[in-house]
């Protein structure tokens, strides 16, 4: 199973990039654990300083942009 972490303090890109995880994860059968942080502790351990921010399997893909659907599929399928 897939962790994937989305950080972002609740801003409509970081909301964005949440529901676009969940799109992508649609008629797949990968299964994943999404995870909104808002928590700016626990995004401070990432040390990132730019959000939104896309983790999966703790390993930062995207940050400080909206992840598109496709491009989100493309991720998952690695």
């Amino acid at each position: 199973m897939k962790k994937i972490k989305i950080l972002g303090p609740g801003c409509p890109k970081c909301k964005t990039t949440y529901q676009n995880v969940l799109t992508a994860l649609e008629g797949t059968d990968i299964q994943a654990d999404v995870e909104k942080v808002e928590d700016m502790e626990e995004m401070l351990k990432y040390n990132v300083l730019t959000t939104p921010v896309l983790l999966i399997d703790d390993k930062i893909h995207i940050k400080g942009r909206v992840a598109q659907v496709s491009e989100i599929k493309k991720l998952l399928e690695q």
